[in-house]
């Protein structure tokens, strides 16, 4: 049974996330993103499962940072998870009650209508967690009035659930992902898979941009995601983090991995796994592996002089 760490502590969405990824998996809960994936890396889990990115916040900046600059990991698996907040009190709590409200930041930015318009006059505090928020509310004594979080958390806890369905947006996703510390095989092509990668600049000078978008485009690669990260050597100096339909298997993504390594200072390959919606490629004309493997023994029999 392999272990794997999580954002904890349990009633979060990254564990309702893991137990869809690996419904058998022991379960190690973790004070921060960083801290799950630091229990992977020194082999205290077999892996560990974080969130990305969101579909109204965006990247989720801590694992972007994690999987550029910690000890390398690899991407086995996706998720996407909808996410749906809750209002949750102890129980006997009203919502005009509510004085001191307590959660994630991510909850915050989502839930903001709902706060403005429900609770005008909360103070709100950040938590580590959404269930993090909610295991402190549930605590006698505990300075905060609600939480917001998912309703499983108010269940673990012992909360009421005072709303439901209280986010911005009810459409929103959330994109979580399982890694595994580099070393074993890698997940086979299926034919509907996503590649993630982190490249540094060798300089930065004029289309250096553009020189690795090239390398994509003109072997018919599409990005599905490219964030910029700051390197933290001052203004002005940053590297990227690219998503992209296919597999490292595949010619034409082999082929633009190879060109980024061949132009940029550093490659840090994340990892080539399904992709959780199933959509699959649309291959540009050239660029399937049968016209890679069909121009390879090409340019062999004109190099061998049989023109």
């Amino acid at each position: 049974m392999p272990r794997l760490a999580y954002l904890g502590p349990e009633g979060t969405f990254t564990e309702e996330a893991l137990s869809l990824l690996d419904p058998t998996a022991e379960r190690l809960p973790c004070a921060s993103v960083s801290a799950a994936l630091n229990a992977a890396r020194a082999g205290e889990a077999d892996g560990a499962v974080v969130p990305l990115e969101n579909s109204i916040e965006g990247a989720i900046t801590t694992t972007l940072d994690e999987f550029a600059w910690g000890e390398p990991l690899l991407i086995t698996a996706e998720l996407l998870l909808p996410v749906r907040f809750s209002l949750l009190a102890r129980p006997g709590t009203e919502i005009p009650h509510i004085k001191r409200l307590y959660t994630h930041p991510a909850a915050i930015t989502q839930c903001r209508g709902y706060i403005a318009r429900e609770l005008p006059d909360a103070v709100v505090v950040a938590a580590p967690s959404t269930a993090a928020a909610a295991q402190e509310v549930s605590l006698p004594g505990s300075p905060y009035d609600a939480a917001i979080a998912p309703r499983i958390a108010g269940e673990y806890y012992g909360l009421t659930e005072l709303a439901g369905g209280i986010g911005d947006r009810s459409d929103t996703v959330t994109r979580f992902v399982k890694v595994n510390r580099p070393g074993g095989p890698l997940p086979e092509p299926t034919g509907s898979d996503r590649t993630t990668l982190v490249v540094f600049l060798t300089d930065d000078h004029p289309g250096a941009l553009l020189e690795m978008l090239t390398e994509f485009s003109v072997r018919g690669v599409n990005l599905t995601r490219i964030e910029s990260r700051p390197t933290g050597d001052g203004i002005g100096h940053y590297f990227f983090h690219f998503d992209f339909e296919g597999h490292i298997g595949d010619a034409r993504v082999g082929e633009a991995i190879a060109g980024l390594h061949r132009i940029c200072g550093e490659v840090r390959f994340l990892g080539s796994y399904p992709r959780a919606d199933g959509m699959a490629p649309q291959i540009k004309r050239g660029t399937s592996d049968a016209e890679f493997s069909e121009a390879g023994e090409w340019l062999a029999r004109v190099r061998a002089g049989q023109v």
